[in-house]
């Protein structure tokens, strides 16, 4: 299921969106070396003055000083942006339910998504699996086709295509995407 269902005065269910993790910005990464470079320095500093006294444990702050150093350019490294996911504005909660992990993806949304809302979705999936690495000549493009599941009848479900999207695999940014809202599918959903 997508969102939890919550009663309300009319015992109509209503559904609310998950609570979707949130991915630490670029910005995070850089506070968190910062900090990570300050007690970097702090290590060194005390790691300097156990040589200076001839502590015993010199050496093994040594190590950690050195372990300091390597997380903090690792999380200076983060910060630079090597997550590039965009959020797209009015896109809602999806699920993927297929990759074949070259030009086919389909992806659930809930019933009560609107055309608007879809577009959005399908823009932001096509942003959130597009990938280097999947299989498939520079030519080819990623179709991902957008679903919902419908229950007609008590005991019977169906499935219900609202929309799709392609996008180009040769390069991230893809301005030329084709989106298709199936619009006699939405009539469909208003039925139910």
């Amino acid at each position: 299921m997508l969102g939890k269902q919550l009663l309300t005065d009319n015992d109509k269910v209503r559904h609310e969106p998950l609570a979707r993790s949130q991915m630490p910005a670029t910005t995070d990464f850089f506070q968190a070396s910062q900090w990570a470079g300050i007690l970097t320095l702090v290590c060194a500093a005390i790691t300097l003055i156990g040589f200076i006294l001839k502590w015993g444990i010199r050496f093994r702050l040594v190590g950690a000083t050195s372990f300091m150093g390597v997380l903090t350019a690792g999380l200076f490294a983060l910060g630079l942006g090597l997550f590039t996911r965009t959020a797209i504005p009015g896109a809602v909660r999806y699920s993927v339910i297929y990759d074949n992990g070259a030009t086919l993806a389909a992806i659930a949304v809930p019933n009560q998504i609107t055309e608007s809302e879809l577009d959005a979705t399908l823009r932001q999936a096509a942003g959130d699996l597009f990938s280097y690495g999947r299989a498939g000549s520079a030519s080819a493009q990623l179709l991902i086709r957008a679903r919902t599941i419908t229950h007609p009848e008590p005991g019977i479900s169906q499935t219900l295509y609202l929309g799709e999207v392609k996008r180009s695999l040769a390069s991230r940014e893809d301005n030329n995407l084709e989106v298709k809202i199936y619009s006699q599918n939405f009539a469909q959903l208003t039925k139910l």
